[in-house]
C-alpha cells in the first residue's frame, strides 16, 4: 500500500474514526518513548556499575552473597525419558507419559552463593510477596552467610524486583545491618548465578523427576553438588563481566 493509498483510506474515516487512529498512534509513542527512556537509563547505570567497580579487589568479590529467584519446571522441553522396552511396545501404556498442560508443573525457588559454594536453598511457597521474601532472608541469609564463613562485613546482592525494594524489606535490611550491592536493572547477565541456575536445571532434568516433590528434592541434591572450585570460578572471573558491558557500552553480553 502506497501513500496515496493510505491518504484516500484516511479521507475516507470519519471524524470520530480519525480521532480513534490518533489517539490510539499517540498513545503508541508515548509508550514507546517511555521504553526508550527506560533502557536508555538502564544502559547507562549499568556501565556506571561496571566502570566503578572494575578496580575493585578480587576480595571484594570474595565477600558478596549472589542471590535470585527461578522457576524450575517439572518436564523441561529437552528433557527426555527412557525406559527398556521390546521391539513395537512402545506405545503401551507403560512405556508412555501423559502429557500435562504448561509441562507439568513447576516451582520457584530461592537461592544464593558466593565464591565460597552455595548457601541455602529454599522453595517458594504460593504467590511471593514482602513478607513472603522478608522470611526467607530472615531465616536462610545470615546463616548461609554464616555457613560460608564470610563474615560480618558481607554484601548481600539482589536485583531490583519491587519486592526486594520495597519499604520494609529496605528497613529489615537497617535493622539487620546488612550491605546491598546496589544494583542496575535489566541486568541478569551481572549475576553470574544465572550460570549456576542454567546449569542446575540440566542436572535436574537428567534426574528425571516424576512430580513436584522429586523435583524439589533433586534440586536441592544438586544445588549442594555444585562444586565450590565452580563458584569460585565464576567469582574469579567477575571483572570479565564488567569488561565486557564496558565494551558494549552498556548494552546486554555474552554472559
Amino acid at each position: 500500500m502506497n501513500c496515496r493509498d493510505l491518504q484516500l483510506r484516511w479521507e475516507t474515516l470519519s471524524i470520530g474514526q480519525q480521532s480513534v487512529v490518533y489517539c490510539t498512534n499517540l498513545a503508541f509513542m508515548e509508550e514507546w518513548q517511555e521504553e526508550s527512556h527506560f533502557l536508555k537509563i538502564s544502559i547507562m547505570c549499568r556501565l556506571k556499575f561496571a566502570t566503578s567497580h572494575l578496580g575493585d579487589t578480587p576480595n571484594m568479590w570474595k565477600k558478596v552473597l549472589w542471590s535470585d529467584e527461578t522457576k524450575i519446571e517439572l518436564f523441561g522441553n529437552n528433557a527426555k525419558r527412557y525406559v527398556w522396552r521390546k521391539s513395537n511396545t512402545a506405545h503401551h501404556p507403560e512405556h508412555t507419559i501423559p502429557t500435562v498442560k504448561h509441562g507439568g508443573g513447576s516451582i520457584m525457588v530461592w537461592a544464593c552463593f558466593s565464591s565460597a559454594g552455595t548457601g541455602k536453598m529454599v522453595k517458594i511457597d504460593g504467590k511471593m510477596d514482602g513478607a513472603k521474601y522478608r522470611t526467607i532472608l530472615e531465616e536462610n541469609l545470615m546463616e548461609s552467610a554464616k555457613d560460608l564463613r564470610l563474615g560480618w562485613r558481607f554484601v548481600f546482592q539482589q536485583d531490583n524486583d519491587s519486592k526486594h525494594k520495597a519499604k520494609y524489606t529496605i528497613e529489615w535490611f537497617k535493622n539487620k545491618h546488612i550491605q546491598v550491592l546496589e544494583w542496575p536493572s535489566q541486568s541478569p547477565d551481572l549475576n553470574p548465578i544465572e550460570n549456576l541456575w542454567k546449569e542446575l536445571k540440566t542436572a535436574v532434568h537428567k534426574c528425571s523427576p516424576s512430580n513436584l516433590t522429586e523435583l524439589e528434592l533433586f534440586c536441592k541434591e544438586e544445588w549442594e553438588n555444585i562444586s565450590v572450585s565452580r563458584c569460585a570460578k565464576l567469582i574469579e572471573t567477575y571483572p570479565k563481566r564488567l569488561t565486557a558491558v564496558i565494551a558494549a557500552k552498556g548494552g546486554a553480553t555474552k554472559y
